[in-house]
């Protein structure tokens, strides 16, 4: 893994993005929706699940390539796999049995029973929540061939 590669760009603009909320009933957050312009997907709600769309636009905005998908464990496959968690890493995790579906956001911290997870989606916005390390799929890294050739300016 390379060291050159600091996690303080991106976790910096996803702290800045914390309290974006989804809005109720038919209205749409535009902010959730700008997230899901990162990905293939041309989701126009911000009921859709958005976690991966939110790790997309972060990566994207820190100047990273992402895996432009709207599915969390598309992470499983994108940069350096790590064996232990660091801050800021990719934290990809299984939801309930489903064999397909998870969620994904930027480790924060370990607790003795817990780990915290900054990440989209989690209680309908962006936010930092507990989850369990067995929930855990892998953690990930951006490798330098994941850097964008030219910078992205923040909107």
């Amino acid at each position: 893994m390379s060291d050159t590669i600091s996690p303080h760009n991106w976790m910096g603009i996803a702290q800045g993005e914390m309290g974006i909320r989804e809005l109720p009933g038919s209205k749409q957050n535009p902010r959730i929706i700008e997230y899901h312009s990162k990905t293939s997907g041309a989701f126009s709600s911000d009921e859709v699940p958005w976690c991966s769309s939110f790790v997309n636009w972060v990566m994207h905005m820190a100047g990273f390539n992402s895996t432009h998908s709207a599915m969390a464990r598309s992470w499983l496959n994108y940069g350096l796999p790590l064996k232990k968690p660091r801050y800021g890493c990719i934290v990809v995790m299984s939801r309930g049995s489903s064999k397909t579906s998870g969620h994904v956001g930027f480790f924060w911290k370990k607790n003795t029973f817990s780990i915290e997870v900054l990440g989209g989606n989690q209680s309908d916005q962006v936010r930092i929540s507990k989850y369990y390390p067995w929930q855990v799929l892998g953690y990930r890294w951006p490798s330098e061939a994941d850097r964008l050739k030219a910078p992205t300016t923040l909107t």
